[in-house]
């Protein structure tokens, strides 16, 4: 087997989230529905940006936030994207290499932007999002590298890649070359409306493919179209190796064959609630890959989910990696 050169390698979409503080009047001035995920096209992605108050820009994604952080905790991390070449593409490629996450993918050169996401957070630490997806579709079966994948412990997909179909297509050969070179495989579901759209698709992958998968309490349920979260997650239980089903402020659960590990979440303050699922992923995959039990695994998810709700942006602040420390000695 190859030597492992990277504990993570993540695949998912590439985008530059630009991010403000905004009062409530932002949201129906443009007519944006509180809470929401909505996708726009590149012109109203740019007039919401032009109107956000000082925005700040950093490379996002929900697997490359997850990268991001899992590099800042001192996990070996690659990641596989697509960006344009513009603006923001460089501001991507540049903000995630100086995260310290290899980032090897060439940049799209047909004109298709670099996605961005706008994300409007208003005071009570909500976050709406527009997102122009742009080139991040545009990532296709010859973007994957099958010797990063052989050189990688896990490869953490992201759900998001079910809707185009050329990424669905580089979705699949990841998969199928991550199992061919004995490498686990991660999953997280990213999004209830992505798992209505694919149901039966999400179903027989997770089922055949997927050794550790992450899903909040709203998308399990969606998955297996069930009420309750305990039902989905029996339902869980009987096709995955291994789950970690985040609650929010009810914490985590951890489903792995007959045992059931319920992780408290941590005491914060909520700032922005933005990227807390994708952080926990991050504390979990640092842990798990680094040997530790699955409780420990799933407290350190729960510390980074409390950083990086506890200011402005997707991922933790510095304070993490001492708190980080401390909890795995």
């Amino acid at each position: 087997m190859t030597a492992l050169r990277f504990d993570i390698l993540g695949i998912g979409n590439a985008i530059v989230d630009q991010l403000a503080e905004v009062p409530e009047s932002f949201l129906s001035r443009h007519d944006i529905h509180k809470g929401a995920m909505r996708l726009c096209d590149a012109a109203t992605a740019e007039h919401l940006a032009r109107a956000l108050p000082n925005p700040r820009e950093t490379s996002g994604g929900s697997v490359a936030n997850t990268c991001a952080t899992a590099a800042a905790l001192g996990s070996r991390v690659a990641f596989l994207g697509k960006v344009a070449e513009d603006r923001l593409g460089r501001r991507f490629r540049d903000d995630i290499l100086s995260a310290g996450v290899h980032f090897p993918t060439p940049p799209l050169t047909n004109g298709t932007p670099t996605a961005t996401c706008i994300v409007a957070i208003t005071p009570d630490g909500q976050r709406t999002m527009s997102t122009f997806l742009g080139a991040s579709v545009e990532f296709a079966p010859e973007d994957i590298d099958a010797n990063l994948i052989g050189e990688s412990g896990i490869i953490y997909l992201e759900g998001y890649l079910f809707d185009p179909p050329a990424a669905r297509a580089a979705f699949r050969r990841a998969a199928r070359l991550a199992r061919q070179a004995g490498r686990k495989i991660a999953l997280s579901l990213s999004d209830p409306l992505c798992v209505d759209r694919h149901r039966a698709l999400f179903r027989a992958f997770v089922r055949d493919s997927v050794d550790l998968l992450f899903a909040n309490e709203v998308e399990i349920c969606s998955l297996y179209e069930e009420n309750e979260f305990e039902a989905a997650a029996e339902r869980t239980r009987a096709e995955v190796p291994l789950a970690a089903l985040t609650r929010s402020e009810a914490g985590s659960v951890l489903i792995s064959g007959g045992e059931t590990i319920p992780i408290a979440a941590c005491p914060t303050r909520l700032v922005d609630s933005t990227g807390a699922g994708d952080a926990y992923a991050a504390g979990f995959l640092h842990a798990y890959m680094g040997g530790r039990d699955l409780a420990l695994a799933g407290r350190l998810g729960s510390l980074a989910a409390a950083e990086a709700i506890a200011h402005l942006g997707a991922r933790p602040g510095a304070g993490l990696g001492a708190r980080a420390v401390a909890l795995l000695r």
